[in-house]
């Protein structure tokens, strides 16, 4: 009885559904399998469907139905917080869709859950994004209830490397086993070495992978190593003969392990070159800083100047940060080298403009060294010398969680070059030095905290005593002088509370001392610079990311100048300093700039990522509060590969006054910040699998800028194209290089209705060629050409004569910066040889600068009344041969 009154109820429940217009029929959407249709993406859930009668559209089956038919599915993007976890499991997710008459979808929820919610939160996004043709019922468009299901499998992953065999070259054919570890064992697979001992493993699943290769009269080798979803880990396996094998030799000892994982952009654009390309760059000498200078964005300095130019802007408009702490400059005198060593180096973030809103107080662009961590299992040591510097640099473990490494290096040009320019009898004798020194030592106190503490330093000093006084100006009798020097005593303390929130910060105290003289003139500066950055970021949900936090900067400094009086706005600087009453001045007083900042990192849309942010600066010297918003967003129209990506920004940069601006004998008062607004627009493509191009496109707008006597009045732009084209690098590639050009102008003018000029530091042209190709047997070798505008200058013709001087005035009828010095053209060559017995690699390197010899113009000279002039050139060949060793 009860059995037939609820059949008789439920016939009449749909009988009276269909009279009264209720749109629910049953509705089969056919099987998509992985890999193709919605599920193409590698990191996209992809939908699939039960067989007929186990689920399906809620309602009941009717002949003059015609069921939903899927059009569109982009499909579910694979969780970023599963990325980082080895998942094996495939994770479903059912889900009831109610569709309406044209088949979009009105309402989804989560019918059966994977357990985890992450994978829930993405089909269900996904879910309401599906667009069906309409169910159909005798012929017309319908409403439905459905049932959709996505299936989350684990990402791939990449193993690639090479086995290298200890004192013979690799075995072509040699087999490497690759074992993927699960809980039912173990399933192998072999890879073949090619002819340089190299493999590459790909479609890997995430998780415990073992490695196993022997190889006849060498000690086998096993190793297991964890690997994450997505990640491409590089291996470098080092077999020893049987015979000089150490006798506890662990996997640690003979593997080497780089995980390349993929950092959170928060910019529009970030530059990085990796650890084989910094090494054998021609004209760099291994120096990680030097071999930035190769991409775009950066402009060549004038002379030897050791100057950061970003972008056509003055070298005080960018700003230097060594592991978050502001740092007074990053090249030793002329460039040669940089203050921090390449083995401490773990990245080398530039940001030509569109910076993150945790940058601030300047218009140009960022360079944010990253330091490694020390090595926490086993001594590593390097030595280098060559004819321009030697250093030593060691790291290792020291006991209960503490690693430490130190280093130094020490300059001997001095040795050597000053002798050789007075047995040539050069018109002056210098001797430049320096010296740098590094020491950290850092505590882990667990997975989820550590403290580092790092001392580094830098001390500089440059000397050109002049034989004879100058005919254009006596006051330069004598000789020049240059000293600079810093130290910082930092701390970095990195704590996660959750796999949601963690905190950053830095914290340094230091000095900074100038000292500089030429002839009667002189600057000399002392600081305390303390800085404290800190930073909170936190997971508010899937695809929402909250990071705030402060960046204070304080110091007093001490202050003496003798310097001339600044010509007047559009005035070019004429005449010797002797001509002039000079200015005298020396002030004791402090620099006070906090700052806070919040940005917002969105990504809730396919392959999309918008970045807004806002930061509110303060300025002791204008007693005001700038306000900078901040907006960058990158799209990947194909986020797999061929890789494509537009990007774009535009956010406001301000720039308080320098302290000599405000001074009350040099400076003026009543200044405000200069500002700058960045605007940019480009895309990254992937041509082949190896080679990439990116292109951006960006404009400055420039206005309250500091003018001598005028206040804010200046305004300027710079406007410009970079392109890159660049064969990437890979373990066990032969080759890598790029083409870098930069196309721009920067223009100034200085006062309303004054003629606008080019700004002292524009380059139009700028052209980079590099690459390097392994020859084999350990040889390398490599080649660099550069092609640039010639530098600006303010040409001088014959004036009058001062008798009060004695010597001649010149005058100009020119604008400032009128004329160019020809254009520079510079060919590098490097060749490196390379022997390894064991663990003890060395390495003998060629580094040839200027290798035809050209005569690069770097200035202009004068005779005495201004009647003519010649070109003062540059470096000559200047060949660096060097020895580096490695443990």
């Amino acid at each position: 009885m009860c059995e037939r009154r609820s059949k008789a109820l439920l016939l009449l429940w749909f009988l009276g559904a269909l009279s009264s217009g209720s749109k629910f029929a049953r509705a089969q959407v056919p099987e998509l399998d992985a890999g193709k249709g919605a599920g193409t993406n590698a990191d996209a859930g992809v939908p699939v469907n039960p067989a007929p009668g186990a689920s399906g559209a809620v309602g009941t089956e009717s002949p003059s139905l015609v069921p939903p038919k899927l059009a569109k599915d982009d499909g579910a993007s694979y969780p970023e917080t599963a990325r980082k976890e080895k998942l094996r499991d495939t994770f479903a997710v059912g889900l009831v869709l109610e569709l309406d008459v044209v088949g979009t979808v009105k309402t989804a929820v989560v019918e059966r859950t994977s357990g985890r919610p992450d994978f829930d939160e993405a089909a269900l996004e996904a879910g309401k994004k599906l667009q069906f043709e309409p169910a159909l019922r005798n012929g017309k468009p319908v409403a439905a209830k459905i049932r959709h299901r996505y299936e989350f499998k684990a990402l791939p992953t990449r193993l690639r490397g090479r086995v290298v065999l200890e004192g013979t070259k690799p075995i072509p054919g040699t087999q490497l086993r690759v074992s993927a570890l699960d809980a039912a064992g173990a399933e192998a697979k072999a890879l073949l070495l090619d002819e340089n001992g190299a493999f590459d493993s790909s479609e890997l699943p995430p998780g415990k992978t073992k490695l196993s290769v022997a190889v006849e009269g060498f000690e086998s080798f096993e190793s297991t190593e964890e690997i994450a979803n997505g990640e491409v880990v590089e291996v470098t396996i080092r077999l020893r003969k049987k015979e000089t094998a150490k006798a506890a030799a662990t996997d640690e000892d003979e593997v080497d392990l780089v995980v390349r994982g993929v950092r959170p952009q928060r910019e529009v654009t970030r530059r990085t070159i990796d650890q084989r390309e910094i090494l054998k760059i021609p004209g760099s000498g291994g120096d990680a800083l030097r071999a930035l200078q190769n991409l775009p964005g950066l402009a060549r300095p004038p002379g030897l100047l050791g100057i950061l130019l970003v972008r056509g802007q003055s070298p005080q408009d960018s700003n230097i940060f060594v592991d978050g702490t502001l740092v007074p400059l990053v090249y030793h005198f002329g460039g040669l080298s940089s203050v921090i060593p390449t083995e401490m180096i773990e990245r080398i973030d530039f940001f030509p403009g569109n910076f993150s809103a945790q940058y601030g107080r300047v218009m140009g662009g960022i360079i944010d060294v990253a330091l490694k961590e020390p090595e926490r299992e086993k001594l590593h040591g390097v030595a280098q010398v060559d004819l321009i510097d030697a250093r030593v640099f060691a790291k290792g473990p020291l006991g209960k969680g503490w690693t430490f490494a130190v280093g130094g290096r020490r300059s001997w040009v001095d040795a050597w070059l000053g002798p050789v320019l007075e047995a040539l009898g050069a018109g002056v004798t210098t001797a430049p030095r320096y010296f740098d020194y590094q020491l950290m030592v850092q505590k882990d106190f667990s997975k989820k905290t550590s403290l580092r503490f790092t001392l580094f330093g830098s001390d500089d000093k440059l000397e050109i005593l002049l034989k004879n006084p100058s005919s254009t100006d006596p006051a330069l009798s004598g000789g020049i002088s240059a000293a600079t020097r810093f130290w910082r005593i930092q701390s970095k303390l990195k704590h996660k509370f959750s796999d949601s929130t963690e905190l950053s910060m830095v914290s340094a105290i230091g000095e900074d001392q100038i000292d500089f003289s030429l002839g009667d003139v002189f600057f000399r500066l002392s600081t305390i610079p303390v800085t404290s950055r800190l930073e909170i970021s936190h997971k508010v949900e899937p695809g929402l990311i909250v990071r705030t936090g402060w960046d204070i900067f304080y110091t007093p400094y001490d202050v003496t100048a003798r310097f001339p009086q600044q010509p007047q706005p559009g005035e070019p600087p004429g005449g010797p300093f002797i001509s002039r009453q000079p200015l005298y001045q020396t002030e004791q007083s402090s620099l006070y700039r906090p700052a806070v900042y919040t940005e917002f990192e969105i990504s809730k849309w396919k392959g999309g990522k918008l970045l807004p942010g806002l930061r509110l600066d303060y300025s002791k010297e204008t007693k005001e509060w700038d306000v900078s918003p901040r907006l960058a967003i990158r799209q990947a129209i194909q986020s797999e590969y061929p890789k494509f990506l537009l990007k774009g920004g535009v956010g406001v940069f301000r720039q308080p006054p320098q302290p000599q601006e405000t001074s009350a004998v040099f400076g003026q008062t009543g200044l405000v910040s200069n500002r700058a607004i960045h605007t940019s627009i480009g895309f990254e493509k992937d041509i082949t699998e190896d080679i990439e191009l990116s292109m951006e496109g960006f404009y400055k707008d420039l206005n309250y800028l500091i003018v001598p006597r005028a206040r804010n009045a200046g305004e300027g732009y710079v406007v410009g194209l970079e392109t890159l084209l660049r064969y990437k690098s890979s373990p066990n590639g032969r080759f890598f290089g790029w083409l870098a050009y930069t196309l721009s102008r920067s223009a100034r003018t200085d006062l309303p209705g004054y003629e606008e000029r080019l700004a002292p530091f524009d380059q139009t042209h700028i052209l980079t060629i590099l690459g390097s190709y392994k020859l084999g047997k350990g040889w390398e070798i490599g080649a660099r050409f550069r092609l640039v505008s010639g530098n600006l200058f303010t040409p001088n013709t014959y004036g009058f004569f001062d008798q009060n001087s004695g010597v001649y005035l010149p005058q100009s009828t020119f604008p400032i910066n009128s004329e160019r010095l020809p254009m520079f053209h510079q060919l590098d060559i490097r060749v490196d040889k390379t022997w390894q017995w064991g663990d003890f690699k060395l390495n003998a390197y060629l580094d040839l600068i200027n290798s035809y010899n050209s005569q690069n113009p770097e200035g202009v000279t004068y005779n005495y009344n201004f009647t003519s002039r010649t070109f003062a050139t540059g470096l000559p060949i200047l060949p660096s041969l060097g020895i580096r060793g490695e443990l």
